[in-house]
């Protein structure tokens, strides 16, 4: 049995929304495609290429809020696939009409805590990584429950490729430092400079700007 020490400290709120009819539609008729149930405890292997239904570089998208972005980079980028992980529903059921109102193929949508997935992949198993704007947790007591720590960093480094990019946003200033020293005390880890491909905005980054907080972004590749 797992005692209360051995649980993962949680890196999300447990959010709860309004589910609208088009998200209920979506749910019911394109969940059982697309969708990835994440279980606490699970350990099963994943088979990308069998979920997927296909071999492809893949990318890991945490935190994907409404799903807009996320199906924006899927169709401009037909030939990787992105395996979406959240934990809000009304989100998950956004990304999922998104999917069937566009055609998209190489998109899967996870239900659940991200790193409860990471520890399902396989090495290397990934071409990029995207935490864009992440729980920020801005309580000094909250901060460690902040995604992006060492020993999180450590396994999403563990599953990308030789080579695969690690991608962070936030518009946190003092998340953004504690990002950037944790990424760069990673000995697997060499960073480089941001993609120049342009990011879709995404509803949090907006929400930053309108703040007034400025928006920072960092990238690191796994050493080979």
């Amino acid at each position: 049995m797992t005692t209360a020490d051995e649980r993962p400290i949680r890196t999300f709120h447990p959010r709860r929304g309004r589910m609208s009819a088009r998200h209920h539609d979506a749910m019911a008729t394109l969940w059982p495609a697309y969708g990835l149930t994440v279980a606490d405890g699970d350990r099963t292997p994943l088979d990308l290429d069998r979920l997927f239904g296909r071999s492809a570089p893949r990318v890991l998208e945490i935190g994907f809020g409404m799903g807009d972005t996320t199906a924006a980079m899927a169709a401009a980028d037909p030939e990787r696939d992105y395996l979406a992980a959240e934990v809000h529903t009304p989100g998950i059921g956004n990304l999922l009409a998104l999917i069937g109102e566009r055609g998209l193929t190489n998109v899967r949508v996870a239900h659940g805590d991200a790193m409860e997935l990471v520890r399902r992949l396989p090495p290397g198993s990934l071409d990029a990584v995207h935490v864009f704007f992440p729980d920020p947790w801005p309580k000094a007591r909250h901060h460690k429950r902040r995604l992006i720590r060492p020993g999180n960093v450590a396994l999403l480094r563990q599953a990308l490729r030789p080579g695969g990019l690690l991608h962070c946003a936030t518009d946190w200033p003092d998340y953004a430092g504690q990002m950037l020293e944790t990424l760069a005390a990673d000995p697997g880890l060499v960073r480089v400079d941001v993609p120049a491909r342009p990011r879709p905005e995404t509803k949090f980054e907006r929400r930053g700007v309108r703040a007034g907080r400025p928006i920072s972004e960092v990238a690191f590749r796994r050493s080979p």
